[in-house]
């Protein structure tokens, strides 16, 4: 399909899908456009183009049950969206990255290996750069027991030493919209291989205790490296004065290894706290602590050169040849640490109101997790101990309510230019970063005393953030995306009255971020976004989507969605009535695929961001 516009503007629309009965199916959808602003001569007149392309493709389960293919693609113009005569996903136009992976699996039958080449798109639309690996490449082996026993027992430490081996290799490339696909996007290509293995054993201690010993090492292939030389009669650029340090890239086969050795300590404690009274009948407690250490050389110092940096033949500067590599450099320094964790998790039993009934106790969990975790470097000379990572999370309310914490507490003061210093804080821990969010999902279902609409709680109902954007309105047929005209005519409704019962869900999600460096704190972010819909009758469905920003005391992106099943016609109204994104878009027309073009509908679109 295409559009024509009388001041020359102009776009081509390509839809197809496919399908290959018992193998495989997707969708292929390709946009191209032409944008002219304003009059030929005049100061406003201006000309862009922008295009987007879009592939998904999905493999039947049963076509190969050892290998699969499948694709995700959206890439284009990272304006595409807000520059588009003709689109109206507003979901894409909020979110600032467009991603694309296209991948092939395969499981070697009979063998420990399998393999996953991937083809990745990576594309911020505020700066517009690009990242792709094209490809990458990763040969898996599963785990495996070299020294166990007949039939695979493993009754002692060294028959329980099990193996691993990794292979990865990447093709990356960082680019912008406009080195797309040219020839210079190709020039600062970066590839590797990298080789890790591990193995690993466990044994237990003390007889609660299991200690975890394990051997790390990784081998780092790379097929170019840095050279420094210093140019004396070279202007520097930064200073101004001659002398300069230019980096040449020596094409060639090079590469680099390390390990690292460690250990880990863990045991599981359990408290039970029991009561007699009341439906209450027992509290457990769980807690799971960990310290583990680790140990890595320091490799760098095998491979780092060294640069003259200025006039004085004395004045050098140390440098990695494997700077700007996809996999790093060798590690730099001493690592020597112990880590320590705890977990804890809160339970509890609870009997049913009827004490005469058959149905058994019900376990609640009280509190999710609440974990900490810090490290204390052995080889630093000062500031040994890293800040403490802590986290919470639980459900409330019959699991409709999710909770979720997470905190940084630095043990260390700072001095009045913010940096740390090595003296503790007087007290208690000082809050250097607090994240809470909270989403909360209730329905007019949840008030129905009909046990059969009930379904019974799995434990996990609000720990996803439900969708508080709305859902996207198609551009041609006014059917959300992914619905089929066949849906819509499997059925008839019946325009019974609802009465006093109205159908309806209300979705809620909080978010706030704290923090604070010691000299300043800040709310950086402290929001409520909240989305439902409600059916005045069986044919008619109106939905919201919208939220404040209690920060800056302003509503954030609103819509209202409004929807009539007329039988044989379908009829839709999107609506946002402000902000930098306001539009509305008016749909009526036949619902059958036959008679898809039998419509009428009108739009406002947003102002498009042509710079």
């Amino acid at each position: 399909m295409g559009d024509l516009y009388t001041n020359g503007s102009w776009g081509v629309r390509f839809d197809s899908n496919y399908r290959f009965r018992y193998k495989s199916s997707g969708s292929f959808n390709i946009r191209f456009e032409g944008i002219t602003e304003g009059i030929r001569g005049l100061s406003d007149y201006s000309k862009s183009s922008n295009f987007n392309i879009r592939w998904n493709h999905s493999q039947d389960t049963k076509a190969s049950p050892n290998s699969r293919f499948s694709a995700s693609v959206n890439l284009g113009s990272s304006q595409y969206y807000n520059q588009s005569l003709n689109e109206f996903n507003n979901s894409q136009r909020l979110t600032n990255t467009l991603a694309s992976s296209v991948s092939y699996y395969k499981k070697f039958v009979g063998t420990p290996f399998n393999i996953n080449v991937t083809a990745t798109h990576q594309q911020n639309t505020n700066n517009n750069s690009i990242t792709m690996t094209l490809p990458s490449l990763q040969l898996n082996m599963d785990r495996i027991y070299p020294f166990a026993g007949k039939g695979g027992v493993q009754n002692n430490p060294i028959q329980k030493i099990g193996l691993n081996y990794n292979l990865k290799g990447e093709y990356r490339i960082n680019t912008t919209d406009e080195e797309f696909f040219k020839p210079i996007m190709f020039q600062n290509a970066k590839s590797g291989i990298q080789h890790t293995a591990s193995t690993n054993t466990n044994v237990k201690v003390l007889k609660f205790f299991t200690l975890a010993p394990s051997i790390n090492y990784t081998d780092t292939w790379y097929f170019q490296k840095i050279n420094k030389r210093f140019e004396p009669e070279t202007i520097n650029q930064s200073t101004g004065n001659l002398g300069t340090i230019v980096n040449d890239t020596i094409r060639g086969f090079t590469r680099f290894n390390q390990y690292n050795v460690g250990a880990s300590l863990s045991t599981t404690v359990y408290g039970d706290f029991a009561f007699k009274k009341g439906r209450l009948k027992a509290i457990r407690h769980t807690v799971r602590p960990t310290i583990s250490y680790g140990y890595r050389p320091n490799f760098a110092d095998q491979y780092n050169l060294q640069v003259q940096q200025s006039n004085d033949p004395n004045d050098l500067i140390t440098y990695s040849p494997f700077e700007g590599g996809i996999y790093g450099t060798p590690g730099s320094g001493i690592s020597n640490s112990i880590g320590i964790s705890v977990n804890n998790v809160l339970e509890a039993k609870v009997a049913p109101k009827d004490p005469d009934s058959d149905e058994e106790d019900e376990k609640i969990t009280i509190l999710n997790n609440l974990n900490f975790s810090t490290n204390y470097n052995i080889a630093a000379d000062s500031l040994n101990w890293s800040p403490v990572s802590a986290s919470a999370g639980t459900r409330l309310f019959k699991d409709k309510l999710a909770v979720n914490m997470n905190a940084t507490l630095d043990p260390y003061q700072i001095n009045s230019q913010g940096e740390r210093i090595n003296k503790f804080n007087t007290g208690l821990l000082r809050l250097t970063n607090l994240g809470v969010s909270a989403n909360y999902s209730i329905s007019s279902k949840d008030f129905q005393k009909d046990d059969k609409n009930k379904k019974k709680s799995t434990g996990n109902g609000a720990q996803n953030t439900p969708d508080v954007f709305g859902q996207n309105m198609g551009v041609t047929n006014g059917l959300q995306p992914g619905t089929s005209n066949a849906k819509n005519e499997s059925g008839t409704k019946v325009a019974k009255l609802y009465k006093i019962k109205i159908p309806w869900t209300l979705n809620l999600v909080y978010a706030m971020n704290y923090t604070n460096n010691g000299l300043e704190s800040q709310v950086t972010n402290n929001s409520l976004m909240f989305s439902g819909d409600i059916e005045l009758s069986p044919k008619w469905k109106v939905g919201f989507s919208s939220g404040y920003d209690l920060k800056d005391n302003a509503f954030t992106f609103t819509r209202l969605n409004f929807s009539r099943d007329l039988d044989s016609w379908r009829f839709n109204f999107n609506w946002t009535p402000f902000g930098v994104n306001s539009a509305y878009y008016f749909f009526i027309g036949v619902k059958s695929g036959v008679l898809s073009d039998l419509k009428w509908d009108k739009n406002k679109p947003p102002d498009r961001v042509l710079f």
